[in-house]
């Protein structure tokens, strides 16, 4: 029997519209999360709300 793990929080990224889920690293930040990845991150494109 497969073990279910608690239903995390998802954000879908901008740039390349894949989901993400909350990791442990975002604890402090999540609400400041936008992007799934540093690459995502560095190609984005203004669209005058950054």
């Amino acid at each position: 029997m497969a073990a279910h793990r608690k239903q995390r929080p998802v954000k879908v990224c901008p740039v390349c519209g894949l989901t993400f889920q909350w990791r442990r690293k975002y604890t402090d930040s999540w609400d400041q999360v936008k992007y799934c990845s540093e690459r995502c991150r560095r190609s984005r494109k203004c669209r005058g709300s950054c």
